[in-house]
């Protein structure tokens, strides 16, 4: 079985480019592959790792769609032809693969594709050690129910109490979704300050959290970021990782220690 860790949180708050540390330090650890998952419509995973996702699920379902409905697949089912079409969309690097939800194609809600992406993980998740998945922004992706089994559920914020209370009602919301995790990780990221927000003790209560981490704001990261870099460019003497293998250490990966 695979070890999944789902990234949740509003947008802006640095959530995905969490989700690309945690597959960057496990490739680190030696748990290769790891599979990245970008779930989020409004992709950008991808360029995070440095690679780039041509084909979508969103795209994938489409085009399977117009080929069955032309009657272009003789011989092959519409779900085999979308089974095929999924693993052409695998964007494959040197230790780690991804797969991208994108925006929905064509008339019709999201409920399709994200059937089709949940039934995708469930298929590919057992080929690697580690999932990393990382969840639209906002409270509504887990409506969705792409996942239902979490090992590391991962709640990521910035220092606001607006946002400190956004994790709580997130925090509510998986739980009225039934959505189920091992461990829950609540990450207040882009600290002016060494210290954690004085609320951070009172969302740690209400949320029976396991770990409340604070992550300094990284100028590292900003350049990167501005300059369209992928975030294996950050160097591993940099506080942000220290503290993100830490996490991996306690939770995931007992007693290895990152390269």
């Amino acid at each position: 079985m695979s070890y999944l860790i789902a990234v949740s949180g509003k947008g802006g708050v640095g959530k995905t480019t969490l989700a690309g540390l945690f597959v960057q330090r496990l490739i680190a650890r030696k748990c290769a592959p790891v599979l990245a998952v970008d779930a989020d419509p409004n992709m950008c995973l991808d360029a995070v790792l440095g690679v780039h996702a041509a084909t979508t699920i969103g795209a994938v379902r489409e085009e399977a769609r117009i080929i069955a409905s032309k009657g272009l697949a003789v011989g092959v089912s519409k779900q085999e032809l979308l089974e095929l079409k999924i693993a052409e969309s695998l964007v494959e690097a040197d230790d780690f693969d991804l797969i991208a939800m994108g925006r929905s194609e064509g008339a019709g809600c999201y409920c399709y594709a994200n059937n089709v992406l949940k039934n995708a993980i469930n298929q590919m998740s057992d080929a690697y050690p580690y999932v990393v998945l990382d969840n639209e922004a906002g409270l509504e992706n887990l409506s969705r129910r792409i996942v239902q089994n979490v090992d590391l559920m991962v709640m990521v914020t910035d220092p606001s109490a607006r946002g400190l209370k956004t994790v709580e009602r997130l925090h509510a919301m998986t739980a009225e979704m039934e959505i189920k995790y091992d461990k829950l990780a609540i990450v207040i990221n882009r600290l002016r300050k060494d210290e954690l927000p004085a609320a951070s003790a009172e969302l740690k209560a209400a949320t029976n959290a396991d770990f409340i981490i604070g992550l300094p704001n990284c100028d590292e990261l900003a350049e990167i970021a501005e300059a369209g870099g992928a975030i294996a460019e950050i160097s591993t003497d940099n506080k942000i990782v220290a503290i993100v293998d830490d996490l991996l250490e306690q939770v995931a990966l007992p007693g290895k220690k990152p390269v």
